[in-house]
């Protein structure tokens, strides 16, 4: 407790709690389409193949936009880039409730939804800002707890649906994110860091490092596959055990809360024992359990309880990679986030697809989850080669944070 108080004091707090609750909105308005997947699925009547691409229009448009939005808050400041981004999933909201009468315009509305999606790297930056280097990694872990919004989204939204109807939950949301923004007004500031010094060449050095792309592609298996999966396991549920759709709901709700409960213990734990060591550790569960997941079809019980040990590992992951990306681009975290969320996000946006294209076409959603579970491994590989270089330049044995 006395650590936690130390903590808090370090930095500005109130700062991070509207962080975490703008990031927690964006993520439960990020997934609205899979939260009500298997509602929109009936109305349409869609096809594995449609209802995966219906999913993973949102997480593609969500990690375009979020690099464009990271430089954007280097120019109008991260508080000030979080007001214009709520403002405009209002907008986009608002267009869900009055004009989506189509699969095309369900769409337009995935692409819309994105909107919500590119929050991720201002808000970590924003959050984090005021703390010192030896405390970013539970700051950002804190603040990307907010992930579990989608557990929120996946609890909440199946039911207002069948009470009022899916397009009603567009319009509920539209006035739900002004919480966020009366809290960003009222509590937040703009951190006096590094970020805002840095020049524009800084700002896109990640771009053209090895090192960018070795985080981005790790991202994308354990951001990616918890964005991904919390995306579809409401319609998986809904069509492999035929639960009801609020009981989709409801299962993948466990899992998408263990995700965001973890990161936070990711990011702390990678303080004390190394980002590294701790993505290993993440990435070697991961495999495991999707192996495993793949196997268990038949079994309603066994899936839940791997699902949820999985989704413990990837959101651990998230964390301790963003407990790395202080350490190696402290000049310019806000945009090294965002461009490494966007590549991490753009693996997520596969994952509906190319589980509702092994259903179709393989005739088993168990393809996708050893596709998945083939891509930690290869992480894993190159996450011990990468390591070696890391821990002689910027970082401690493990990925620890230097002292000096």
């Amino acid at each position: 407790m006395n650590f936690f108080k130390q903590f808090l004091k370090s930095g500005h707090s109130p700062t991070l709690f509207a962080a975490f609750l703008y990031f927690s909105f964006s993520c439960c308005i990020w997934v609205l389409n899979g939260a009500m997947a298997p509602f929109i699925s009936e109305t349409f009547g869609l096809s594995p193949a449609q209802k995966g691409l219906m999913l993973s229009v949102p997480i593609i448009a969500g990690a375009l936009m979020r690099f464009p939005l990271g430089l954007l808050s280097q120019y109008v400041g991260r508080k000030n880039a979080t007001l214009i981004e709520m403002g405009l999933i209002a907008v986009a909201m608002l267009f869900g409730f009055f004009f989506v009468k189509s699969f095309n315009d369900l769409l337009a509305m995935g692409v819309l939804l994105g909107i919500a999606g590119a929050s991720f790297g201002v808000a970590l930056s924003l959050g984090s800002g005021s703390f010192p280097a030896r405390h970013k990694g539970l700051a950002m872990g804190l603040v990307g707890a907010g992930n579990v919004g989608t557990a929120v989204s996946v609890l909440i939204a199946p039911p207002l649906a069948q009470a009022f109807g899916w397009v009603t939950v567009y319009g509920l949301a539209a006035a739900a994110i002004s919480i966020p923004m009366i809290v960003m007004i009222v509590f937040a500031k703009e951190p006096d860091d590094l970020d805002k010094h840095a020049s524009f060449k800084q700002h896109i050095a990640c771009l053209y490092e090895k090192d960018g792309w070795a985080f981005s592609l790790i991202y994308a298996v354990t951001f990616g596959g918890f964005i991904g999966l919390a995306t579809f396991l409401p319609t998986y549920y809904y069509d492999q055990f035929s639960v009801s759709k609020v009981q989709a709901g409801q299962l993948t709700m466990l899992a998408a809360f263990m995700g965001a409960a973890l990161r936070v213990f990711g990011g702390w734990i990678s303080d004390r024992w190394g980002g590294i060591n701790t993505l290993s550790v993440v990435l070697v569960t991961v495999a495991v359990t999707l192996t495993m997941c793949g196997m268990a079809g038949g079994s309603l019980v066994a899936t839940t309880l791997l699902v949820m040990l999985c989704f413990a590992a990837l959101g651990a992951g998230n964390g301790a990679l963003f407990q790395l990306v202080p350490l190696r681009w402290p000049l310019a975290t806000a945009v090294a986030g965002s461009m490494i969320g966007e590549i991490g996000a753009l693996g997520g946006g596969l994952v509906p697809s190319a589980m509702g294209l092994s259903k179709q076409y393989g005739g088993s959603y168990a393809w996708g989850f050893f596709l998945f579970a083939s891509l930690a491994m290869m992480m894993l590989v190159m996450l011990r080669v990468m390591q070696i270089r890391w821990t002689r330049t910027w970082a401690e044995k493990g990925g620890r944070a230097r002292t000096a």
